[in-house]
């Protein structure tokens, strides 16, 4: 399940939170506290349950929850004097304190959108994708004439957004070389140092935002 508010996108599934497109590190813990405060926003979830929920069997102190919730703001961008997001009920406990969105991805969660390079073929989900010559990138391309993590393809529901990452050589976009954020549009050809890939819509795939 994916739940957005502002320009956060928390995954569940994958266990990953994103603000304004770029991964952000939480705990494990402050990841579990932010999952039971959004999974309860239409109420307060109270210290006592948090604990429950996300240190059963152990006992920790107050200290170790503020702690988390701590770090969520600070990921989040909010703060506890002026909380947008997570809200502060003194002596009882914390609630989610703002709309969010749940977005149902069609097609049993398939991508939306393909990058095909040559015979190869790069499925595109909601996130951001890193092209580079680094091994370990989901899209890796081994040649010197590619920069380590070169260019970056934001997928949203909104659609896709190509950028270069400050490369040597520059990434392409048919013919014009990109200085900023290019949306993509099915069809398009993006050159990487002497790769070509072209950027391809999936059929029939969709995804719906519904307001809870």
């Amino acid at each position: 399940m994916l739940i957005s508010f502002g320009e956060c996108r928390l995954d569940f599934d994958r266990r990953e939170l994103r603000v304004a497109g770029r991964a952000v590190n939480l705990t494990p813990k402050a990841f579990e506290v932010l999952r039971v405060l959004v999974e309860n926003r239409a109420r307060a979830v109270s210290r006592s349950e948090l604990f429950e929920r996300v240190w059963p069997g152990v006992f920790v102190s107050d200290d170790s929850l503020a702690r988390a919730v701590a770090e969520i703001r600070g990921a989040i961008g909010d703060t506890a004097r002026r909380a947008q997001w997570l809200r502060t009920i003194h002596g009882y406990g914390y609630a989610f304190a703002a709309q969010a969105e749940t977005a149902l991805e069609h097609s049993s969660g398939a991508p939306r959108f393909v990058l095909q390079c040559g015979s190869r073929q790069f499925p595109l989900t909601v996130g951001e994708h890193v092209i580079g010559r680094e091994p370990s990138l989901a899209m890796p391309m081994h040649s010197p004439a590619v920069s380590r993590r070169h260019a970056a393809i934001l997928i949203t529901h909104e659609g896709a957004t190509l950028t270069d990452l400050g490369s040597k050589n520059g990434t392409f976009v048919g013919d014009r070389r990109i200085d900023g954020p290019c949306a993509l549009r099915a069809g398009d050809t993006i050159t990487v140092g002497n790769f070509t890939l072209v950027f391809t819509v999936v059929p029939g795939a969709a995804t719906e935002t519904v307001p809870l």
